[in-house]
C-alpha cells in the first residue's frame, strides 16, 4: 500500500523515539505504536512538508493535563486493543514526511485512520495549551 498524505488527525504506525530515550543517546524507538499526526507544515523553497507526531500509550499519565484518554469506540474504529490509551500531549517527534521511522502494519497499510474531529479538536487543544505554557518537549527526528 501507498503512504498516506499527511493530515492533522491521521493515526499511523511510528517508532516513537521518547524525549527522555533521546536525551539517554538513542536514536531509533523501542517500538512502533499508533501516533497522532498534530501538525503539518509544508516547508518552502523545497517543500517538504514537516509534521509533528503525538504517541498513543497504555500508561496512565502521571498528570491530567499531560494525556487525553481515548473512548473505547474510537479504539475500536482505529482498530486498537481494548486496553485504556492516552494520547501524549506533553511531547512529540518532529520529521519530515514521510521519515523512515514511519512502519508498515501487518496488513500493509501506515495508518489505522482518522480520530474523530471532536477528539482531535480536544487534543489539539491540549497541545496548544501545553505549548503554549511552554511545557511540551519536542523531539527532532531529522
Amino acid at each position: 500500500m501507498a503512504v498516506p498524505p499527511p493530515e492533522p488527525g491521521l493515526v499511523i504506525n511510528y517508532a516513537y523515539l521518547w524525549h527522555y530515550e533521546h536525551e539517554t543517546g538513542q536514536e531509533e524507538g523501542r517500538k512502533d505504536r499508533p501516533s497522532v499526526i498534530v501538525l503539518c507544515v509544508e516547508e518552502a523553497p523545497d517543500a517538504e512538508t514537516v509534521v509533528t507526531v503525538l504517541p498513543i500509550t497504555h500508561r496512565k499519565p502521571e498528570r491530567p493535563e499531560w494525556a487525553v484518554e481515548i473512548p473505547l469506540a474510537v479504539k475500536r474504529h482505529l482498530r486498537l486493543d481494548d486496553d485504556p490509551s492516552w494520547i501524549v500531549v506533553a511531547e512529540g517527534n518532529e520529521f519530515v514526511w514521510p521519515g523512515y521511522d514511519l512502519r508498515q502494519r501487518h496488513d500493509g497499510s501506515y495508518a489505522f485512520g482518522f480520530l474523530p474531529p471532536q477528539l482531535f479538536a480536544r487534543v489539539r487543544r491540549a497541545f496548544v495549551a501545553l505549548h503554549r505554557a511552554g511545557k511540551t518537549r519536542k523531539t527532532s527526528r531529522d
